[in-house]
């Protein structure tokens, strides 16, 4: 590792070479970016508190100029707890006599002046610009992409000293294209809207972010902090069970659904369509838009929803009929309805090639409806491992007629599979059988998923997640570091 921060600090020789504090910032950002979003070691520790507090250990014990210069930039870029160490260190080198780049005393010495808002009129995506400078001098523009798509998280930052030419860009494009709209936000507001932004990038294990967007992470938190505080930014809609059925009848008897031949399957269709809007879209099953609706054709649908034939021919004319509907109470441009309606034909070819029905697998479809109660269609592998005998008999007991949800019945399950087995060891099977129909953590099922492929047989990877549960079930966090070093087993060959 120490060689890493030895070609580090050559790298921050650049630091000594420029004038500006702006790119004394920049190519700091850039240094730290070079471990984002990683993580170090089985235990899963966050490379910052691994690489970043040891790069400042190595940098203090360097004593060089380079050193004291990359110290300088992680004082104001680094990590609340880098800083601090930065700091330290920084003082250290200063007061043995080290000199200090001439941009030492300016770095970070931002103040904001106004923020603006690009967006499309789908409510996709949104690029924020906001401009600083340094007492006066020095103007520039931080441009950073919100992706609505992906949960309202960043994808993308940059920095521009042109802000007349940006600014001017974001205001024709909002006064010529009808799908796009501008408009100047409180600093506050702004503020608020991007940490939450932040908070969801950080909430990805490995964040769909666009190449590049590492090297400015550190100055994109830097400059959110150089922000008013005390903006808010709003909470999104909350959709009960209630509110969620009175939006669907209302759709199921306008004209736009009047069309619609089965309407069995257009109610089941549409219930899905509001709970990914109201569940994965932040509480806006109302908004449509071209990539939203793809989205939830192509990726969604396949992945988590179970429907049965007739479900999937409708489908994509349920879609068709709930953009026309809600686009109305929504008030999207003429426009922007085409493209949607167009996105969801293109799509439609391809749902069904995508879309791959379980019975076609050879399960039978009393088996998928009673493992599949709620239809989430990801949990059909991880529930079958749990609980796999459905059919025969167990003595005088038909197994088809139980019912794996009501505990009276799974009990029965486990006991047909685990026949004179004491009630603790049945207790045991069944709590980690629960944890599994429910997806709890989502790791267990990962780490049964792992051994599999390493050779392990089912009985075996039962009882090492028992044990694992056993130990740690109460700890939410020791249970995943546990599951973690669990899937690092070696396979049996290998003993």
């Amino acid at each position: 590792m120490y060689a890493i921060f030895d070609d580090i600090l050559k790298h921050a020789r650049e630091l000594l070479a420029v004038r500006s504090p702006l790119d004394a910032e920049l190519i700091v950002s850039e240094i730290l970016g070079s471990w984002w979003g990683r993580r170090s070691g089985e235990g899963g520790a966050d490379a910052d508190e691994v690489v970043g507090e040891a790069l400042v250990d190595h940098a203090g014990r360097a004593g060089t100029p380079a050193a004291l210069a990359l110290l300088t930039g992680m004082a104001y870029l680094g990590t609340s707890r880098q800083a601090a160490m930065a700091e330290r260190a920084a003082l250290g080198l200063m007061e043995r006599g080290v000199a200090r780049p001439g941009w030492a005393g300016r770095v970070g010495m931002v103040a904001a002046e106004d923020c603006y808002a690009s967006r499309d009129v789908y409510g996709d995506r949104e690029s924020i610009v906001c401009t600083f400078t340094y007492g006066g001098a020095e103007r520039h523009a931080l441009i950073v992409s919100v992706d609505h798509n992906y949960g309202g998280m960043v994808r993308d930052a940059w920095v521009s000293s042109q802000v007349g030419k940006v600014l001017d860009h974001c205001r024709s494009d909002g006064r010529d294209n009808p799908l796009m709209r501008f408009e100047e936000l409180e600093p506050g507001r702004v503020r608020a809207l991007l940490e939450t932004a932040l908070r969801a990038t950080d909430g990805w294990i490995d964040p769909p972010v666009n190449e590049g967007f590492g090297s400015y992470n550190a100055f994109v938190r830097a400059r959110v902090r150089a922000l008013p505080p005390g903006g808010r930014h709003p909470a999104p809609p909350v959709y009960g069970r209630d509110r969620r059925a009175t939006l669907a009848a209302q759709f199921l008897a306008s004209d736009e659904a009047e069309e619609l031949s089965d309407r069995s399957a257009a109610s089941r269709c549409v219930d899905r369509i509001i709970d990914y809007g109201c569940t994965y879209d932040s509480g806006r099953p109302l908004r449509v838009s071209p990539i939203k609706c793809e989205r939830f054709l192509l990726e969604w649908v396949p992945s988590k929803v179970l429907l049965w034939p007739n479900e999937q021919e409708a489908m994509p004319h349920v879609l068709a009929a709930w953009v026309r509907w809600a686009s109305k109470r929504t008030g999207l441009p003429e426009e922007g309805v085409r493209a949607t309606l167009d996105a969801v034909w293109d799509a439609t070819v391809r749902f069904a090639d995508v879309y791959r029905d379980p019975t076609e697998a050879g399960l039978d479809r009393d088996i998928v409806e009673r493992l599949l109660p709620d239809g989430d269609l990801e949990a059909l592998p991880r529930r079958a491992f749990a609980l796999p005998f459905l059919n025969g008999r167990h003595g005088n007991v038909d197994l088809t007629s139980l019912n794996p949800v009501d505990p009276a019945d799974r009990r029965r399950l486990l006991e047909f599979e685990h026949p004179g087995a004491p009630e603790e060891h049945l207790a045991e099977h069944e709590r980690l059988a629960v944890r599994l129909w429910a997806g709890d953590p989502p790791q267990l099922w990962h780490t049964a998923q792992n051994l599999l492929d390493l050779g392990y047989e089912r009985h075996e990877i039962l009882h090492r997640l028992i044990e694992v549960i056993d130990r740690h079930g109460d700890d939410a966090e020791a249970l995943r570091d546990a599951l973690r070093a669990l899937r690092h087993d070696r396979p049996p060959s290998a003993d």
